[in-house]
């Protein structure tokens, strides 16, 4: 087998995450390439929850459409997760708690373990997680001994007895099924690392704050959110080592103005959030836009709109992205596709805000920004720092006071050089009123439509990178379409259906503003069909496409709102409805 699901299952507080995240990091280092999922509600206790890992012999984007070895706590972990099991597939359930019943039939192992009952006997109930993981490893045929030091990194600070009860329930939970069971999922042969290749585990909210520091960001004012609140966390713990502050604010409203003075300081600052909390910044976002002020704003969308779902994923804050506040103003909306990308994406957002002097809006979503995967590495040698149009101190030198033309409306790009705070002559009021080439607030219409002007002459030559990718063959008559998150899931859809004779090419968005009009158009040369996967209820991808790009006949969509990503078998699924055998098979 080329990869095994796995998953655990049950009521919030039941120690459900811990679980999960033991076994995934012992198999990441075991050298195995693992990709996690958490689907959890907004509760403390009670409700479902469950951890899924996938875990493979090379680079996975996603947590798989199947189960094979399910850990249930709970009848409501079986019914739940009961859909996805594969043929053969394992469920264990805690037989100390509740006598497991199949919803449908199917041909599935059903084997009690008495998690509980051998928990009590090394230490506690609460070991019972423990005992699952020595179940699980004597389904993957691995020795106990493999995890003792993922046991030791987590418990030893609690001291060598508590170390070694848990590996005592977990050595009981591997004989117990040795001895009970048959029926095993080897993992995957061990793949062999190339040398020097690191081989790093990371959540796209990590990384995101990663590439902030090393993008040179020296300051986050953030209101803690759910799923954005992780970036908090890294930052809190990493940026004070390098003369970083973290602020947190008492709202979002204070959060991104207080991220917009820094900026106008010469700070490299940001905020983060998540939809709700964007919703609160729209004004401010609107002076950013209008003083010309960099500011770098990441949203981590979750299921909207008002509170919405808050532990579940989305993609529907497109829109308020690329038009949110009110008025006109310019701004940059990147979408980064995976972990390293996040990184990458943040370390270049700085660049982007101070060159183009507007606010960049990074966006994530829950499943990219919460879910932990094995990675190669972060790509740091790309990592490059650019202020952008800074005013020297030599060309302020020779002017009288008020004379500095901040927002000099001749300059041909419509950027106009910064000073910053303390330059001598470079004083100038940041306005959220319309104002002249010095800063001064002004009411007459030939100023307005010159400034506006001005502004909008900023990103008419944006020059970054295509802002698109294309996977697969170029010839191909079909197209599946995305932003963001969903490359991966994509990705292997395109595969899975090319194992069918269905030859397709991926094209996947990783800016929607400026939007790559161009590269698109010559992406879709020759495509007779597109469907555009995106997770939302009205389509907001397909109709930014048919807005910029036209292409209206060969748009269908393949959405999902339910607050669960997407799935491959969706995807395909879809493909199958829409698009006729002649064209699938051409």
């Amino acid at each position: 087998m080329k990869d095994i699901g796995w998953k655990v299952g049950g009521k919030q507080g039941e120690g459900i995450d811990s679980t999960g995240e033991i076994y995934a990091l012992a198999m990441h280092r075991l050298g195995y390439f693992v990709f996690t999922y958490r689907h959890f509600m907004s509760l403390i206790k009670g409700g479902h929850t469950n951890y899924k890992i996938r875990v493979a012999d090379d680079m996975v984007r996603h947590h798989g459409d199947d189960t094979h070895i399910l850990i249930a706590f709970d009848q409501a972990t079986v019914d739940h997760n009961w859909g996805e099991l594969v043929d053969g597939a394992i469920v264990i359930y805690d037989q100390s708690s509740f006598q497991a019943t199949p919803p449908t039939q199917a041909n599935v192992h059903l084997f009690g373990v008495p998690l509980t009952d051998i928990a009590r006997e090394t230490g506690g109930p609460i070991m019972k997680n423990m005992v699952a993981i020595g179940v699980t490893a004597a389904i993957n045929e691995i020795s106990p001994e493999e995890f003792r030091p993922i046991v030791e990194d987590k418990f030893s600070r609690k001291g060598q007895k508590v170390v070694d009860s848990n590996m005592e329930a977990l050595r009981r939970g591997h004989a117990y099924y040795q001895e009970h069971f048959q029926v095993h999922f080897p993992v995957p042969a061990k793949p062999v690392l190339a040398a020097g290749v690191d081989h790093l585990y990371a959540s796209g909210n990590q990384a995101t704050a990663f590439g902030a520091l090393a993008g040179g960001c020296r300051l986050l004012a953030a209101y803690p959110i759910t799923p954005a609140t992780e970036i908090m966390y890294w930052v809190l713990k990493y940026f004070p080592k390098y003369g970083g502050v973290v602020l947190q604010a008492e709202d979002e409203i204070a959060a991104i103005n207080m991220a917009i003075g820094a900026n106008f300081a010469g700070a490299r600052a940001m905020t983060s959030t998540s939809g709700p909390g964007f919703s609160l910044m729209m004004e401010a976002l609107g002076l950013a836009g209008m003083s010309e002020t960099p500011v770098v704003i990441v949203d981590v969308q979750r299921s909207g709109p008002s509170t919405g779902l808050p532990t579940k994923t989305e993609q529907s804050d497109l829109n308020e992205a690329l038009y949110g506040t009110h008025g006109e103003i310019q701004r940059i909306v990147l979408t980064p596709r995976t972990v390293e990308e996040c990184f990458l994406f943040m370390a270049d957002a700085f660049n982007l805000a101070e060159r183009y002097q507007c606010p960049v809006i990074v966006l994530s979503d829950l499943y990219l920004g919460m879910s932990y995967q094995s990675i190669a590495g972060f790509p740091l040698d790309r990592v490059r720092i650019d202020r952008g149009k800074l005013v020297a101190d030599a060309d302020l030198a020779g002017l009288s006071p008020f004379q500095y033309q901040r927002y000099d409306p001749s300059v041909p790009d419509g950027i106009s050089p910064r000073a910053l705070p303390g330059q001598p002559n470079g004083r100038y009021t940041a306005l959220g009123n319309e104002h002249n080439g010095i800063g001064l607030e002004v009411e007459d219409l030939e100023t307005r439509v010159v400034q506006v002007e001005k502004r909008a002459r900023k990103l008419s030559g944006f020059q970054h990178d295509s802002g698109i990718s294309v996977d697969g063959d170029a010839h191909a008559r079909f197209a599946l379409i995305g932003f963001g998150s969903t490359y991966g899931v994509l990705e292997e859809a395109r595969a899975r259906l090319a194992t069918e004779g269905v030859i397709v090419k991926h094209i996947h968005f990783s800016r929607v503003g400026p939007f790559p009009a161009e590269p698109l158009h010559e992406a879709m040369a020759g495509v007779d069909r597109a469907l555009v996967v995106e997770l939302n209820s009205t389509g907001q991808l397909a109709s930014l496409i048919r807005q910029h790009a036209g292409d209206h006949d060969k748009l269908a969509s393949c959405l999902k709102y339910n607050g669960d990503p997407i799935l491959c078998k969706e995807i395909i699924t879809r493909c199958h409805e829409v698009f006729p055998a002649e064209v699938l098979n051409a």
